[in-house]
């Protein structure tokens, strides 16, 4: 089973890549852009079949490693 967790910074969070990001199409000439915000897609190939056992596997691996609680939530999707 393929999974894709979407990690993203909390609201209220600074991202000063994103702000390095919104800076740099501005200067490109593209207008209108309020905010850009940065994360990351993480893609695991898991050999557990089953949907249930496979997300609480992947939120496991989530809250242990993949993202940082304090600063960071995280959307888990099966293909």
């Amino acid at each position: 089973m393929k999974v894709r967790i979407d990690v993203t910074l909390k609201p209220g969070i600074l991202d000063p890549q994103g702000e390095a990001v919104r800076n740099a199409l501005t200067t490109f000439g593209f207008t209108g852009i309020r905010s850009v915000r940065i994360g990351k897609l993480i893609e695991i190939e898991l050999a557990e079949s089953e949907p249930g056992e496979a997300r609480r596997i992947v939120t496991d691996m989530c809250e242990q490693l993949l993202a940082n609680a304090v600063i960071e939530d995280f959307a888990i999707r099966a293909d």
